[in-house]
């Protein structure tokens, strides 16, 4: 049976829910995280009667222990699978992608949490759509859909990616959650920070997906042809040294225009960069999870 690769989630902020999980939760009963003290009058429960904090504290009263519980929560992976996202010197972006979702899946399932799979390209893609379970297929169903998928073809609608992935998350808004926001961003920025807030109220995580062969320019010099995968255009470039320095100080550029735009919001994105690495997403809630 081929390994499926695990990573461990633990969010910085609290969520409703009665349905048992591993994040924190807002509403109190028979958790394990202890909450505060209340007197036995107001919450009749002779079982979590703590004797030492009445005789401490008590005044009188028997002093009950109050605990938060540990709630399941809805994931998202909303997936980018416009044209450029099937480019890949070795694999495709998508494929990368799918190697996440696939372990996102068992994460999940692992976690008490349901997951799901929303796709976009210049439209919303229904038939994409895999609704969010908590079952242990869901993952493994997520990429292979994203692995089947094939690059669209024929006109480009008018507004962008932009205006499909806004399109795909209106059933999130104002919704909480955590949501996988997962593209190569090859697109305007314009208006993605407006949408963000509008998903706010759940954790995003944005993943950038980069292949190698866009971050590094072809090191020999050569006439290169260049396409460009959205639209199609094709251009010959001499590739000397001040182009590819030209092409590395874009990449940064990008880099550091998506690093500003998402940390003003408080989500710092996560990198993949020609291969899915699950420790390294474990590390990346770790470091943001205060």
């Amino acid at each position: 049976m081929e390994r499926i690769d695990e990573f461990h989630y633990q969010l910085p902020r609290r969520f409703g829910g009665w349905r048992p999980g591993s994040q924190r939760g807002l509403s109190q009963g028979s958790g394990q995280e202890f909450a505060a003290h209340r007197r036995l009058f107001d919450h009749p429960d002779p079982r979590r009667i703590d004797l030492r904090a009445s005789v401490r504290e008590g005044r009188g009263d028997w002093l009950v222990r109050i605990h938060r519980l540990r709630v399941a929560i809805p994931v998202h992976l909303v997936a980018d699978v416009s044209a450029s996202m099937h480019f890949g010197a070795d694999r495709r972006k998508l494929d990368v992608v799918a190697d996440l979702a696939e372990a996102l899946g068992y994460s999940a399932f692992r976690s008490g949490d349901s997951v799901g799979l929303l796709a976009f390209d210049l439209r919303e893609r229904d038939d994409l759509f895999v609704p969010a379970r908590h079952s242990r297929g869901n993952g493994g169903l997520m990429a292979r859909t994203l692995r089947d998928c094939r690059a669209p073809l024929g006109a480009v609608p008018q507004g962008g990616a932009l205006a499909g992935l806004r399109r795909t998350t209106e059933p999130l808004v104002g919704r909480g959650g955590l949501v996988f926001l997962a593209s190569d961003f090859h697109w305007p920025l314009d208006g993605l920070g407006e949408l963000l807030d509008q998903l706010a109220p759940a954790c995003v995580v944005p993943v950038v997906a980069w292949d190698p062969a866009e971050t590094e320019p072809p090191p020999a010099r050569a006439l290169v042809a260049l396409s460009d995968a959205e639209t199609g255009v094709r251009r010959s470039l001499w590739m000397r040294e001040s182009l590819r320095t030209r092409w590395r100080d874009a990449v940064a550029m990008r880099r550091a225009e998506l690093d500003a735009l998402f940390g003003s919001h408080g989500m710092p994105p996560f990198h993949l960069h020609g291969r899915f690495d699950a420790e390294a997403l474990t590390r990346y809630f770790m470091e943001n999870a205060a």
